[in-house]
This record gives structure tokens, sequence and C-alpha cells, in this order.
């Protein structure tokens, strides 16, 4: 779909430097232009040419292998405690600054969702102390809207600080705050910064939401937000903690629809599925103009190195292996001291075939011979570099 409209979107449409790269990968992920190289069965003989992936983070075919490999890691971090998954939410009111302004909205969102969690554990009666929660940003909808919002896997319980040592305590089973007193923190903190934001001139205002610039007109939308309910979702993970982890793997390569939905793009127009929540959650058609399609996808492309995952308290990468051996060792004791040796990286066909039982090197013609590569095949930068190089001529 990019390599047939991408182009002509480029010269029709601004888009941000993160935005071009992303057309331009994706448009040519796996294909000749990227080079790769050729496998033969050792059976049956067959020979496949196998191009290279772009590894655009955005690219909805090149990260199952980061995700298989996060998803095996966070695992291994598990503590035998409760957990849950907490959804923060911000209005669509947002979606206009955010549009110009993605960096510094998305930064407020995951520093008020944290401030919220983690004030609301200091100041808990049962459980007081340093909380942990490891959060993911997502920003569309399944129409491919703006629906910006945060997905935090955030353990049920807190490291306190007991005469001077650190000391585990859990909360209840079921619970661990008021949803209402989460939403209301959170929209507190997040119109604080919000203003800081805007009196210290960081924010940029353009198109529709230009008249913003004018301090009555921002006065006005604050004004509004604080009058909205901002909507925060908490519950135990379905299957556990490992369910919880599985379910939000997902979104640690998950771009804003994936190949499997589309279902056509042709005649300048892209046909997709999508589910309707509003609706009971009924699954729907939607055709898009390809160039309108291609704006929806491109405004969830993230700013050149934006961290769209982050650790927070006891789990911050600083501090996370100290912290997690030290709650288990309180937790089962029988463990206590134990740690697992740090492994090297897996073989991709050695990981696949552990986790899933599938082969990759097996021929998918003849199912019993296995693929060998023969040879390279050059990238067009490569060809480029090759005819670049200066022609000598024999004299003598």
């Amino acid at each position: 779909m990019f390599l047939r409209y991408g182009d002509a979107y480029i010269d029709q449409h601004r888009v941000s430097t993160p935005q071009d790269k992303a057309i331009r990968a994706l448009s040519r992920c796996r294909t000749a232009a990227l080079g790769g190289h050729v496998t033969r069965c050792n059976h049956c003989g067959i020979e496949k040419n196998n191009y290279n992936s772009c590894r655009n983070r955005h690219c909805p075919k090149c990260q199952t292998t980061k995700q298989m490999r996060w998803l095996e890691s966070r695992k291994s971090e598990l503590l035998p405690v409760g957990y849950f998954h907490v959804v923060f939410t911000i209005p669509h009111e947002l979606n206009g600054i955010a549009s110009y302004n993605q960096s510094l909205i998305y930064n407020l969102l995951f520093k008020a969702a944290w401030v919220a969690v983690c004030t609301l554990g200091k100041n808990s009666k049962a459980f007081g102390g340093l909380m942990g929660m490891l959060a993911f940003l997502h920003t569309w909808g399944q129409n491919l809207s703006q629906h910006i919002h945060l997905h935090c896997m955030i353990p049920g319980g807190a490291l306190c600080d007991v005469d001077g040592q650190k000391q585990w305590k859990s909360c209840k089973p079921d619970y661990l705050f008021s949803v209402k007193v989460m939403a209301k923190f959170t929209g507190k903190v997040f119109l604080r910064l919000l203003r800081e934001a805007y009196n210290n001139n960081e924010l940029t205002f353009g198109g529709s939401i230009t008249e913003l610039e004018n301090p009555k007109k921002f006065d006005q939308l604050i004004a509004l937000l604080r009058k909205k309910s901002w909507n925060v979702y908490a519950k135990e993970p379905f299957n556990g903690a490992e369910g919880g982890l599985e379910y939000l793997a997902r979104y640690v390569s998950k771009t804003a629809i994936g190949n499997e939905r589309i279902l056509s793009h042709d005649n300048q127009q892209v046909t997709f599925k999508w589910r309707d929540y509003a609706d009971n959650s009924k699954e729907k058609i939607m055709v898009l103009d390809a160039h309108e399609f291609i704006r929806r996808y491109l405004q969830h492309v993230l700013p050149d190195g934006f961290m769209r995952i982050r650790a927070f308290g006891f789990l911050s990468n600083a501090c996370k292996a100290k912290n997690i051996d030290l709650i288990r060792s309180q937790l089962t004791p029988h463990d206590k001291g134990l740690k697992q040796d740090k492994k090297d990286k897996e073989p991709i066909d050695a990981l696949m075939m552990r986790l899933t039982g599938i082969d990759i090197n097996l021929c998918q013609t003849c199912k019993i011979g296995h693929l060998e590569t023969t040879k390279s095949i050059l990238s067009q930068w490569q060809l480029t570099l090759i005819d670049a190089q200066p022609q000598y001529t024999d004299t003598s």
C-alpha cells in the first residue's frame, strides 16, 4: 500500500522527518530494494529469494522477533504477587494539541500517570511505599483515529521502609486504588503540567488549534478539561500476570494497523476491518481514500528516539534487578540468593522453535529438507556504491 501510494503522498502533503522515514521504509520492506539472500532446499533443491526487512519500528512486518525477546525478558522478571492492568486515557479535546506537540503531550501523560500511582502508593495506609509500573503508550483507535492512552502493568504492592530496611507489602488481592481517585488525580496533575508548558511557551499551535495561542481560549479549554471525567480503567489482568504481559507485548511492536486487517488497496482506496467498541464490539468494514488512510496512519508515527515503553519506581532500569531479587527473597525465601545466569542472545531460529515449535528453516515446498543460504542479493544502495566506484583502464 505504501509502495503504491507513499511517494505521491509525500509529494502532495507536508510530512515530518520521522513520517518520511516511515513511508520510505515501509514501501521498501522485504523488496529487492533492500537486498537479501537466496536459499536452496538441501532436499528438493528449490531456490527462493528472501529480501531484508526495513526494521522500522512502525512496520507491522518487522517486529515479531523483538516482541518475542521482550516478552521472554519481562516474564523472567515477574514477581509472585498479584498484578493490575491499568489504562489511563486523555480526553479527545487534547488530540489537536497532541498532533502539534507529540513528545510533550505523551511525556505529560507518562508523568501524570506515574505521579498519581506513586503518590497514592506512598499515602496508602495498607502498604505505603514505593510502587513499580511498566507503561506502554498507545495512540490509536480501531479506525486509526487518535485515542491516546497508556496501558500499564502494576504489581500489587510496594517496597516500604521498615526500620531502615526495604520490605515488601502487598495490597488486597482484587483492589489497588479507586479508579475515580486515580482519574481525578491524573487529570489534575496533567493539566497543571500542561499549564506550565503553556506559560513557558513550550507548546506549538497551528491549523485548527491556532486560536489556543490566545490566553482566553486556552483558559476556556483548561476549564472544560477540569470538568471532564478522565477515564481510568483498573482490573486484574485476564489469565494472570503472564496473560497480562502477553497482551501488552503486542504493543511492543504493534502499529496502528496490521496487514491482516487490510482487505484491499486499489482504485485510490483502502478497505480494512475494524471493531466498533461503541457498538457491542461489532466488526465492521471501513473504506478510506488512500491519502486519508496514510494521514491517519502517520499521525501515530512517533518522534525519533521517543521511548514508547517506560518503567517506573522499583521497576526502573537502574534498580530493577536488585529490587526484584530483594522482593523474591522475602516472598519465596528458598530462592534467596539464586540468580539466573545471563544467557547469550538466542538465535532467532532456536527461539522460534522453543516458543512456537515452528522450524523457520524447514522447506515449505517439500516439508522435508532445510533451507541453506547460497548467495547474497545486493541492495539498491550497495549497487549504487558499486556504480559510483571509479573505473580504471590498464594502460601498461
